[in-house]
């Protein structure tokens, strides 16, 4: 089950995104991102969620790349997401410092759906274009599909590579690899 909350509003200076995440008491395995201005809690992912990535981990390991699952991305003024994975150069360093990563560097992030489907497949999708991410691989179970969205402009994906989740994924560069048997 997802929560959603309307952002709190006070007359006073009102907390960083950041802040206001981080101060929120989660069940274990919950985890909370301000989508739109909205709070949303989500659940932990189903035994389904987590084998599917593990299915893009492993190919991913094996060509030097490194799959972070959890990080926290800042992606606009009224958005911070946690991807289910955010795929990185093998030499490349998330800030130490700070609990909210910026997207510059990140080259490919993946989101399985479940309770967040439709914010899946739009309000994260614009996110993640408006913060320039070059591509977006979303594993959608509900409607059976893998979308791979490409070439962000202007607040969204020009490109999106649709197939049957049961069919190979080709990532583009700087992969250049093809994903195979996710499901």
């Amino acid at each position: 089950m997802t929560v959603l909350m309307e952002r709190p509003r006070t007359t006073d200076e009102e907390p960083e995104p950041e802040e206001l995440l981080d101060s929120l008491e989660l069940p274990p395995g919950h985890k909370a991102e301000f989508i739109e201005g909205d709070i949303v809690v989500s659940p932990a992912p189903q035994f389904e969620h987590q084998h599917i990535l593990m299915k893009i981990i492993r190919p991913m390991v094996l060509a030097d790349w490194d799959p972070h699952g959890e990080v926290g991305v800042a992606v606009s003024a009224d958005s911070r997401f946690i991807p289910d994975l955010t795929v990185v150069p093998r030499d490349f360093a998330f800030s130490a410092q700070r609990s909210w990563q910026s997207p510059v560097g990140i080259e490919l992030v993946v989101e399985v759906t479940s309770s967040n489907a439709d914010k899946d497949r739009g309000a994260k999708r614009r996110g993640y274009a408006y913060a320039e991410i070059p591509l977006y691989l979303l594993i959608d179970r509900e409607r059976k599909e893998t979308v791979l969205f490409s070439e962000p402009d202007d607040g969204d994906y020009t490109v999106a590579d649709r197939r049957p989740i049961d069919e190979p994924i080709p990532l583009p560069e700087p992969f250049s690899f093809t994903l195979e048997d996710i499901r």
